[in-house]
């Protein structure tokens, strides 16, 4: 059996996998942010170490069989320890706004996005340090090691300071072409090498479990904890999404385009993530929009009914968008526009217009934000033949029907539920204790297959076009 450990924002999960990668429990913890200031978002790293145990717990069964361990988590968080790993501050999340200046001003020097093939978003790890340097110069002083959070838990769990190419590479101090950290990048913020973990690949060892944290938690002692992956990536593993062909389309509170490549293609100017996935010789963009199920959500509160009902309300067609427009930009957007500054709205009203053609108008505006995700990762190299849809959004047949038009790939729909970060952190686990390739992940059997039709697609196309426009 293996032991995924899946570091959230909102909470820990944990799954267990039997030898054939069959879900045997799940576990969960809550956690929650601080947040005090306004545009700070913060976590107690101890907070999570107490949260994992919880949801170990949680699995309810024997742990004795459990032969390897794999940990994602969120993203480009800060956690800073001293000389002696002690936290010297809460953890500085990705979703944090403080350092947007300092984001700017690295994001300005031109071997930042020339090295790591990003743009330098505030939510990212080199900025914080920075704005650390200016407003807590004291603590700065005394890190001596930055983590990333699940890399976190490993210490705790096997006593080594290591990360994963995935995972490091949204911190802004690590170069994905050569997969490893850029002296001249950490040297531009203030920080030297050995501050930094060492690294490895997602699918390799990376540290083995501690024999008093084993008897504490009900695990075998020594068992091999692997290097895991960032959220998105390990969510692809879970998909079994190890190299070109099929991506990925997060329906989620946010929206999120996922596709594997066999070379690194940066293209920083689209504000598409270009990063190294969490298996060897493989990389990965992403496109992602901050508002996707998100509004569909905003807009049930608005209308004061449950979000099935408003979809029950609608032809099941995906007929071309219609002549009421929704622009999805409740947070400002990401890809391909890097706007903080970008606001949600509805265009094309009249006296005439009803909930239901609302309705599909917050459908149509998220499917046609994420079809111009897609078409800014095929400019910039990549793209994929097909998406496995994922999120709460992707139980809407009507919505991936959209999609299909939109994105003119089919749009695949997973038979099972367990396809997250924490079923591919338990992958990851299973290939390092096992020394397995990606040939030992398989993607999940397909429930409903959503196919373009000829006859509509230029017309979504149209719509896009129309989008575009309006917004220039």
């Amino acid at each position: 059996m293996f032991l995924g450990i899946d570091l959230g924002t909102s909470g820990v999960k944990v799954v267990l996998i039997d030898d054939a990668q069959r879900v045997a429990a799940t576990g969960h913890a809550a956690l929650t942010v601080k947040n005090r200031h306004p545009g700070w978002s913060e976590q107690i790293p101890q907070d999570w170490i107490a949260a994992t145990r919880r949801a170990i717990a949680d699995l309810g069964i024997p742990l004795n069989k459990v032969a390897g361990i794999g940990l994602s988590g969120q993203m480009h968080g800060a956690i800073c320890l001293d000389s002696d790993n002690r936290v010297l501050r809460p953890a500085i999340l990705w979703n944090d706004g403080r350092a947007s200046e300092e984001a700017a001003r690295l994001d300005g020097d031109p071997q930042f996005r020339k090295l790591t093939g990003n743009i330098v978003f505030a939510g990212f790890t080199a900025p914080k340090l920075v704005w650390m340097q200016n407003h807590e110069p004291d603590l700065f002083a005394r890190t001596r090691l930055v983590l990333l959070p699940k890399d976190y838990l490993r210490l705790w769990l096997t006593g080594e300071a290591i990360s994963d190419m995935s995972d490091a590479s949204g911190t802004a101090w690590f170069d994905p072409a050569k997969r490893d950290w850029s002296d001249d990048l950490l040297s531009a913020t203030g920080m030297e090498r050995s501050q930094m973990p060492t690294l490895t690949e997602g699918s390799e060892i990376a540290g083995y479990l501690r024999a008093d944290i084993a008897g504490e938690l009900g695990l075998p002692p020594g068992i091999p904890v692997a290097g895991g992956g960032g959220d998105n990536a390990a969510t692809a593993i879970g998909a079994g999404i190890t190299g070109p062909g099929v991506g990925l389309v997060s329906l989620g509170t946010s929206g999120v385009i996922f596709a594997a490549t066999d070379r690194f293609l940066p293209a920083p100017e689209t504000a598409v993530h270009a990063f190294c996935h969490a298996l060897p010789g493989q990389w990965h963009q992403m496109g992602v929009m901050l508002s996707a199920a998100a509004c569909l959500d905003w807009w049930a509160g608005i209308a004061d009914q449950p979000v099935g009902n408003l979809l029950a309300e609608l032809d099941d067609h995906p007929t071309p968008p219609g002549p009421i427009a929704f622009w999805p930009y409740l947070s400002g957007e990401r890809t391909p526009l890097n706007d903080p500054a970008q606001r949600a709205g509805f265009s094309g009203l009249s006296s005439g217009a009803t909930r239901p053609q609302m309705t599909r108008a917050v459908l149509e505006g998220v499917t046609l934000a994420l079809a111009e995700n897609m078409v800014a990762l095929r400019d910039a190299g990549g793209g994929a033949d097909s998406l496995i849809a994922m999120g709460g959004g992707a139980r809407s047949d009507l919505w991936l029907a959209m999609l299909a038009q939109a994105t003119r790939v089919p749009i695949l729909r997973p038979a099972g539920s367990e396809t997250g970060a924490g079923f591919g952190a338990a992958r990851l686990g299973l290939m390092a204790a096992l020394g397995a390739g990606a040939d030992a992940i398989s993607q999940p059997d397909i429930a409903a297959r959503f196919e373009p039709d000829p006859a509509l697609t230029s017309g979504w196309s149209e719509g896009l076009a129309r989008l575009q426009a309006q917004r220039a």
